[in-house]
């Protein structure tokens, strides 16, 4: 799937690898570890079927967005753009679910 960031913080994260955008150095592994993962992809259904990822679409003013666990702490926002096998993934952000 490709991948597009609403933030430029977040694509500097992936590419950077001094960079930590004051996240824990744990928390940076897993987010490029679960971009590889997503860009890896063919679709959302891969994101269900590992269950480890808890990937859940959101509830409320967020049920355009999906999330997937980094650690025990931190989530990844995202949204699905497109239809079908088509679909961008926009990275909208990491956040604290602890």
């Amino acid at each position: 799937m490709e991948v597009e960031f609403k933030d430029k913080t977040y694509d500097r994260l992936e590419i950077e690898p001094k960079f930590t955008g004051n996240f824990a150095d744990a928390t940076v592994r897993q987010f490029r570890k679960r971009l590889q993962l997503i860009r890896a992809a063919s679709d959302e259904r891969d994101f269900y079927a590992l269950k480890g990822l808890h990937y859940e679409k959101l509830k409320g003013d967020r049920s355009h967005q999906h999330s997937m666990k980094l650690n025990d702490q931190w989530r990844l926002i995202l949204e699905l753009i497109g239809k079908g096998s088509e679909k961008t993934v926009l990275i909208v952000g990491i956040e604290d679910y602890h």
